[in-house]
């Protein structure tokens, strides 16, 4: 029986994953998607499914080199047939905005009012006939990176005069309005196998992007969290996030984009224009890491049910097995090979 694989850049956003998979005694390995290699002549691979939890913010760490180089994996896994969790059709989406909002648009869905341009200087002409305050927005971004908010046209015309309006890393950008939000906050709603799985109110600190609720140090009463909680280089900016539960429609909307975007996990983010009134989504995460403190702040661990369709998924690939079977029959797995195709990661 073979173990389940576990990709990823961050050191530390997913040991909720890790302590869930050691408590049901699950084999897992951890590979390094900051250095990996994989042969393209291979037909298998020694696990019974890869788990994709790579970061699109991965270069903020100086890991730039794995954003590229998970996708041509994923593809090689999926041409091999090795099954994967959050393939690279998912995380296609995730190394775009720009596509994501292709995909609202197919479904009719809202989203705020948006350009993609590929040259800086285009920046004011793309911004014509929105409304200002507008955020230049990279395409590839990540726990808010790359996003810059400019209130007025001349703002704009000034940064761009000073050479300093960047594009993402793949030289491509969104010039999006940026909507006063309706109490302070966003609504992140997570998503497992298409469905609904629960949703926070996020407040971010004035003037942040950063809305990752894992990096959030503080419950929803505003006490600081103890540092095992948290994110080790989580910014303590205030943010701070709630339980809530949005109307049916919006969950139905949700679940229409998950299903659509092929999501096993995912986050989808969306703000309430306090002009309108109005809901508009923007944004589908392909990587979650859930809520710091969950218990606490949703009354459920998130971690035990994702464990729970991982094993799902492991047993399909192993025959259908019960979930005590697969976890007995893997964890008489040692004498599987620990790394392929990747460095272990310790």
């Amino acid at each position: 029986m073979q173990p389940i694989a576990i990709f990823h850049e961050h050191p530390d956003w997913f040991k909720p994953l890790f302590a869930e998979l050691d408590r049901r005694s699950v084999p897992y390995v951890r590979l390094d998607a900051a250095a990996h290699v994989f042969d393209p002549s291979e037909q298998d691979a020694p696990y019974s499914l890869v788990v994709n939890r790579a970061s699109p913010s991965a270069y903020l760490r100086g890991h730039a080199q794995s954003t590229f180089h998970t996708l041509h994996w994923l593809r090689h896994l999926e041409r091999i047939g090795v099954p994967v969790v959050n393939g690279s059709q998912v995380y296609s989406l995730e190394l775009s905005k720009a596509s994501q909002l292709d995909l609202l648009e197919a479904l009719g869905l809202p989203y705020p009012r948006s350009r993609a341009i590929n040259n800086a200087s285009l920046a004011v002409k793309a911004a014509e006939g929105l409304r200002y305050p507008v955020l230049v927005k990279a395409n590839i971004g990540g726990s808010g990176a790359g996003i810059v908010r400019y209130d007025s046209r001349e703002a704009l015309e000034g940064a761009l005069a000073r050479g300093e309006v960047q594009l993402g890393i793949d030289g491509v950008a969104l010039v999006q309005e940026s909507a006063p939000l309706r109490d302070g906050h966003i609504v992140r709603v997570e998503t497992l196998g298409g469905k609904y799985l629960y949703a926070i109110k996020v407040y971010p600190a004035v003037g942040s992007f950063d809305l990752c609720p894992a990096d959030a140090c503080q419950t929803n009463d505003g006490v600081e969290l103890v540092r095992g909680a948290c994110a080790v280089d989580a910014p303590k900016t205030g943010l701070r996030v709630e339980a809530y539960t949005p109307s049916a429609e919006i969950v139905a909307q949700v679940e229409a984009i998950s299903r659509h975007a092929g999501l096993d996990i995912g986050g989808i983010e969306y703000l309430v224009d306090d002009r309108d009134g109005r809901h508009y989504f923007y944004d589908v995460n392909a990587l979650s890491n859930f809520v710091a403190d969950p218990v606490n702040v949703l009354g459920f661990d998130p971690w035990v049910r994702f464990v729970d369709h991982l094993v799902g998924a492991a047993s399909r690939k192993q025959g259908g097995r019960s979930e005590a079977a697969v976890s007995a029959r893997l964890a008489q797995a040692s004498g599987a090979p620990a790394i392929h195709g990747g460095v272990a990661l310790p």
